[in-house]
């Protein structure tokens, strides 16, 4: 059975343009070619890129997030509370206020107290500034080597500059060392990303940044047994151009060096948009469309090909809408906030907490620590509880 589907799996129909076959592009001359098995060395290079990754926050981004200022929000201490813990731990981070004060009744606390104790915990569970450092400096390093070694690879090249050339005499490109290399270190990069995926920084786009990450190592990867690698080099390059101007600016909010992150914010914005909204469709997608076609008939690995760089688009248009908030944010204040994907630590106290607290010292109603008012929300709510007209949950 495993013997037929691979067999069908690697049907040359669906990998090669008409008229050609698997036997093409084997090694001969002095000639190598790309060959599918080639990508399984990708596997242990992941591995070994978490450990490389792991030990450099370690012992780079850590004193460097030292160095440039970095400081950690002092956070303090939840108070052990049973009945609070479990229903953080099963039911969520944020119960609504009803639930909130039905909570307070059951811990013999009052709502602010209750409300206090859920936002010191969820920042508990928050990363801390040197966390989000350390790994905006590994991805920022691994992205400027990436396009930085790219670019010197593909500068003499003829398709960096007319990307029509990427079909010039196709299937039949020998493979170049460099590009190999530089193309299984890009594939092994992001199934690394993948693999410490629970280990990171959940950000508001974590399903988008997931989605990213499997189309692109389904595109290396066909690109790659495909012998498509001419125009996967340039999607690639096309990407890290601006990945490590954002890691940089990343690192540089969480330090106090407020007009260096300012300034590297719009590089970045510039770069994204002429590169993800300007060169990709025109460039990219025009030649994957209108130009490989141009000497063979379509085939399922044009359509295949052509859906997930679509989807690529759609995740830079996504991502756009993301920037433009934060240019907003930018123009409107004045210098950039945060990152719009990031969860935002939280203050001790609320507005709304802090005024109400002033008010009852200004009137002389403050009553003692852990004692709660005759008339404040948990006495109320037990009064609706007796009286059935709190539902139970």
């Amino acid at each position: 059975m495993w013997s037929s589907l691979n067999e069908w799996f690697w049907q040359d129909r669906f990998w090669l343009p008409p008229n050609n076959t698997w036997a093409v592009l084997e090694d001969r001359d002095g000639l190598v070619f790309a060959h599918p098995r080639d990508l399984l060395a990708a596997l242990p290079l992941a591995l070994a890129l978490v450990v490389m990754r792991f030990t450099f926050e370690r012992f780079v981004g850590l004193p460097l997030s030292r160095l440039l200022g970095v400081r950690d929000q002092a956070r303090k201490p939840v108070k052990p509370n049973a009945t609070l813990e479990k229903y953080f731990l099963t039911k969520g981070w944020k119960p609504k206020e009803p639930q909130m004060a039905l909570l307070a009744a059951q811990c013999g606390l009052t709502l602010q107290q209750t409300q206090r104790w859920f936002r010191r915990r969820r920042n508990q569970d928050r990363p801390c500034l040197t966390k989000k450092f350390c790994e905006a400096s590994w991805r920022f390093s691994f992205y400027a080597c990436a396009f930085f070694g790219g670019l010197s690879i593909l500068y003499h090249e003829s398709w960096l500059w007319m990307p029509e050339m990427c079909w010039d005499n196709y299937p039949l490109q020998p493979l170049k060392p460099a590009l190999y290399y530089w193309y299984l270190l890009e594939l092994s990069f992001y199934i690394s990303l993948l693999m410490t995926l629970p280990f990171d920084v959940r950000r508001k786009d974590f399903k988008e940044q997931v989605a990213h990450h499997f189309v692109t190592i389904i595109l290396i990867s066909f690109s790659y047994s495909s012998n498509l690698l001419r125009i996967g080099s340039l999607v690639l390059l096309l990407h890290d151009a601006s990945d490590y101007l954002l890691e940089a600016g990343k690192m540089f909010n969480y330090t106090p060096w407020r007009k260096v992150c300012d300034t590297l914010f719009i590089v970045f914005s510039l770069v994204f948009f002429y590169t993800r909204l300007v060169l990709f469709p025109t460039r990219i997608l025009y030649t994957t469309y209108y130009d490989s076609i141009a000497q063979w008939d379509t085939f399922f690995g044009y359509y295949f090909c052509n859906t997930l760089l679509m989807a690529l688009q759609l995740l830079h248009v996504f991502w756009s809408c993301l920037i433009l908030r934060m240019i907003y944010s930018f123009v409107k204040k004045g210098r950039m906030e945060k990152d719009v994907r990031s969860d935002v630590e939280e203050s001790d106290s609320s507005d709304g907490e802090v005024a109400q607290e002033h008010l009852l010292l200004k009137n002389g109603a403050a009553h003692r620590p852990g004692v709660a008012p005759a008339d404040g929300p948990r006495s109320r709510l037990v009064g609706r509880v007796a009286n059935g007209h709190t539902a139970t949950t």
